[in-house]
């Protein structure tokens, strides 16, 4: 390992306050491995997330901004799950040191973390293409994690707030369109996206199965609907969208991208209608966007729009796959 390397972690990510010991966290960055203290009666959840640039972020990302994207879509995952964040790690590849860019990401990930109030434990740096690798640790009491299966016939499906915002600014993102006061809100939701920590806490002992909403609205449902077995419901006219996405793109189009566009990092779940009330009653915008319909081997989804059924196959954004036609 270069010694430059060791210079480079201790300059910009040791020294950062979100690095130091503290809480669960008994030993951070500078032995070979950090050491987390848990206490009794508590499981940890573990999730891990790839950033890499012309696949997740475009080339010429302004790195403060990189940083918050990319800690905020990797705690979602425990935002998910119902865990409280402890630590994460990084790992970095980059082209070249570039100490401005570096001062930028060090500065946007260890305000991130401040905020998320989740501390950096170790991580790597790596010469090659720009590319970040983050693996997040959280808390949760012993069997009270939200899983994928659990729904249950009856029960609502809910979003956890308005979808469509990240997938409505791409072309703002990719300089297709330009700047515009209407989208600042929407390239903020892309950038720095907001884990819902708190309401997947709240979620426990509640909600009978979650999932973040990262590869689209209808491929994350479908997920839930398989691992769980059931068949569930979407009724389009139901899915919160955002006023400014509707003015810019027209109706039709942010429809589309709370249905299908990624990176909303939103919770989708589905709960007993019993505990509704006291959710909204305690300050969440839960929306209920449909039903689990019954139980079906293999699961399925159905979505109710302009006034017919459709059976959903396919939903969002997958690596590898092949593009089809149309």
């Amino acid at each position: 390992m270069p010694a430059g390397e060791f210079a480079l972690i201790a300059r910009y990510f040791a020294s950062a306050a979100c690095a130091a010991a503290g809480e669960e966290l008994a030993l951070g960055i500078g032995d070979d491995c950090a050491i987390l203290s848990l206490a009794a009666e508590q499981q940890l959840a573990v999730s891990t997330d790839t950033l890499n640039q012309g696949v997740h972020f475009p080339a010429g990302a302004d790195p403060r901004l990189l940083a918050w994207r990319a800690l905020g879509c990797t705690l979602s995952d425990l935002a998910a799950m119902g865990a409280k964040p402890v630590g994460f790690t990084l790992a970095l590849s980059l082209p070249e040191a570039d100490e401005a860019w570096l001062t930028a990401f060090a500065e946007g990930l260890n305000t991130a973390a401040q905020q998320y109030r989740v501390r950096l434990v170790g991580g790597d740096t790596t010469r090659g293409p720009l590319s970040l690798t983050l693996t997040v640790l959280g808390r949760v009491p012993s069997g009270m994690a939200l899983k994928r299966s659990g729904a249950q016939v009856g029960d609502l499906l809910c979003v956890g707030g308005v979808l469509g915002q990240a997938a409505a600014a791409l072309p703002w993102v990719l300089g297709e369109r330009l700047p515009e006061a209407a989208a600042e809100g929407l390239l903020h939701r892309y950038w720095q996206p907001a884990p819902q920590l708190a309401l997947g806490r709240a979620l426990r002992g509640r909600a009978t199965s979650a999932i973040d909403i990262s590869d689209g609205l209808l491929a994350d449902c479908g997920h839930l609907a398989k691992a769980s077995n059931v068949l569930l419901e979407v009724d389009s006219a139901r899915v919160p969208l955002d006023a400014n996405a509707v003015a810019l793109l027209g109706a039709e189009q942010a429809q589309a991208c709370a249905l299908r566009g990624g990176d909303d990092y939103r919770l989708a779940f589905t709960l007993p209608l019993r505990c509704l009330e006291g959710l909204q009653a305690e300050g969440y915008a839960v929306s209920v966007i449909g039903r689990v319909r019954s139980k079906q081997v293999g699961g399925a989804l159905e979505l109710l729009h302009n006034g017919r059924r459709e059976t959903v196959t396919q939903g969002g954004y997958q690596h590898f796959q092949e593009p089809t036609d149309g």
